[in-house]
């Protein structure tokens, strides 16, 4: 298994790139392909994933990233295409903290993961996630506002709501509260 590589990006797709290092470009599967510069000599974390009709390498920004997906495709019905789009879309702070406060509809904001694979999740790895030490949990209305634009509201029109509603209450009365008022 690769560590990490380090090199230079020289192709980026829609769901890969292609690093370069002592003349060997590696394909690796990244949430994010177009962050990474390609000016600059990088270091990626890898996860060599090897099924018997597939040999993938899975690369992350940071090993707290790795960690997570590690522990996301360990998930029953939950793969490395589900978990990367994960990553790439969360934070990883907002996913350990959307799985310890139990926020479902958080976790069913990412691509193609429903209300099984989101209960699955937090079934399996909760409390059993490490926090880094510059973690910062989010605040009742960052989550709210995260739940609420991937239900395909406008940011504008959630802002003007958001004093409205008590951070005390749980991140579902939360949501009952907005959507109530949203739709006045």
């Amino acid at each position: 298994m690769y560590n990490y590589i380090k090199g230079y990006v020289k192709i980026q797709e829609n769901n890969y790139i292609v690093i370069e290092n002592n003349g060997v470009g590696y394909q690796i599967f990244v949430g994010n392909p177009f962050s990474f510069p390609t000016d600059k000599e990088i270091t990626i974390y890898t996860y060599s994933y090897i099924r018997e009709d597939e040999y993938s390498l899975y690369g992350f920004l940071s090993t707290e990233e790795r960690n997570l997906f590690l522990k996301l495709i360990n998930v029953k019905g939950l793969g490395p295409k589900m978990a990367i789009p994960m990553l790439a879309t969360g934070s990883v702070s907002g996913i350990i903290d959307a799985i310890d406060r139990e926020n479902i509809l958080y976790l069913k904001k990412f691509p193609k993961i429903g209300d099984k694979v989101a209960r699955q999740i937090i079934l399996d790895l909760k409390g059993k996630l490490a926090v880094s030490e510059n973690f910062t949990p989010l605040n009742s209305h960052d989550e709210l506002i995260s739940v609420l634009e991937s239900l395909g509201y406008k940011l504008a029109d959630i802002k003007k709501i958001i004093p409205e509603i008590t951070s005390d209450l749980p991140i579902e009365a939360q949501v009952k509260e907005a959507l109530r008022l949203l739709l006045k």
